[in-house]
């Protein structure tokens, strides 16, 4: 009954994206209907393939062996803080570090050809596919590898796209995360959740279809984009050798690790502050009318999102739990509500099918803190749109919340009791 609920669900997200299009009658339905189709495709492959438990299990393994191996780096570092074996987790120390590892890891895929050899042959499908710009193709297929520096990709492009290009590129870059810190999450779950890394590999997949469905519904293309039909090349910055890389992209690792640690302390404590002064003021009605109100930033947002978690096929007693989380993400970022959602496992708050579906829908920087990263940084590479992406920009967030939710759907729609979601399921 919840996976024919997750269908609803997928029929209502595509509504609300055409009810707050900013050009109804300009909606051009094909690329979307495509986008969700393949949204779905992909979505069975993932979860209904026969046979696939081995080779789910063998990609699962082969991630947490990479992650323990790159322990080693930490552990040389900090010591005995590296290892949560005494039960206490050190975010900074023992998961945040490997946002420099993999850091250095992609920068060296890309100085030996392999992420631009994976980053075109995505793109190459996805204009043939979706039938949209280049540049677009481009900028949506890096997301599933990187995060905000998928704008580099398409430096050349950015100061030439239309409205509807740079929707999509702030859409898409909101939906998805990066590899880096997939790691991070993988870190967080990975007891109570022991096949985490191959469900946020599969969300990276499923996010970008499901953005580009309803970022194509929102904001629909009303020019000629430059690139419309060509397979254009990715621009990123080459290193002289393979050490050179190596570094860059463990400082450039560094910086990302700096920049969470900072976004967490500075929004943890002011969003702690607004709290305080909301409960104040919210425990008055709550005693004059007997409710219980969740007077806090993240519970409010909770409420909005309530009705769209029922609509994906959340368990109605889980739902406005995964909600409260789903509203923490957008004002905490992704790792808190991480974070948060690896602690209800450890008390037994959550069903299997909860801990699956939410985190397909955390999967992807749909929060405050990356509006401001993702605008600000592409209005870097091209100052002359900074017009454009401002004027955008919450509705990109808007749309990147609608594609995330739209991937929790499907998951929640391939969603079967023979999945091992739990460590303690069978």
């Amino acid at each position: 009954m919840l996976n024919l609920i997750a269908l609803f669900g997928l029929a209502v997200i595509v509504g609300v994206a055409y009810a707050l299009s900013e050009d109804r009658a300009r909606v051009s339905w094909r690329t979307p209907l495509v986008a969700l189709g393949v949204l779905l495709l992909t979505g069975a492959f993932f979860f209904l393939t026969p046979g696939k438990r081995l080779l789910v299990d063998g990609l699962n393994a082969t991630i947490l062996a990479v992650l323990d191996r790159a322990d080693d780096g930490i552990a040389f570092l900090f010591g005995d803080l590296a290892s949560a074996e005494g039960g206490t987790f050190i975010l900074a120390i023992q998961a945040l570090p490997l946002l420099v590892f993999f850091g250095a890891a992609i920068s060296l895929l890309y100085h030996i050809g392999v992420m631009q050899w994976l980053i075109k042959i995505l793109a190459r499908v996805f204009t043939r596919l979706f039938r949209f710009s280049g540049a677009e193709a481009l900028a949506a297929a890096s997301n599933i590898f990187v995060g905000v520096e998928s704008a580099m990709t398409v430096r050349p492009y950015l100061a030439q796209m239309t409205r509807s290009e740079l929707f999509m590129v702030l859409t898409v870059g909101m939906s998805t995360i990066a590899s880096t810190v997939l790691a991070a999450y993988v870190r967080f779950l990975q007891n109570e959740f022991p096949t985490i890394a191959v469900h946020l590999i599969s969300a990276s997949f499923l996010s970008v279809p499901a953005a580009v469905c309803v970022a194509k519904i929102m904001c629909p293309e009303r020019e000629q984009p430059l690139t419309l039909g060509r397979v254009v090349e990715p621009e990123y910055e080459r290193c002289n050798n393979w050490v050179e890389s190596i570094l860059r992209g463990a400082n450039e690792g560094m910086k990302v690790l700096l920049g969470v640690c900072a976004a967490l302390i500075a929004f943890i404590g002011l969003v702690s502050v607004l709290n305080l002064l909301l409960s104040t003021v919210g425990g008055w009605p709550n005693r004059w009318l007997g409710v219980d109100i969740n007077w806090t930033v993240q519970g409010l947002f909770g409420y909005v999102y309530y009705p769209f978690i029922c609509a994906i096929g959340v368990p109605h007693a889980d739902a406005l739990t995964v909600a409260q989380l789903v509203g923490d993400r957008l004002v905490l970022t992704e790792f808190s509500s991480y974070l948060g959602l690896a602690e209800l496992i450890r008390n037994g708050a959550l069903q299997p099918r909860s801990v699956l579906v939410v985190s397909y829908v955390l999967c992807g920087f749909a929060h405050i803190a990356s509006l401001a990263i993702f605008v600000g940084g592409t209005a870097a590479l091209a100052p002359s749109r900074m017009d454009v992406l401002g004027k955008i920009g919450l509705r990109a967030l808007v749309a990147a919340n609608l594609a995330c939710l739209l991937t929790g759907a499907t998951a929640s729609l391939f969603y079967h009791a023979g999945l091992q979601v739990l460590a303690t399921t069978n």
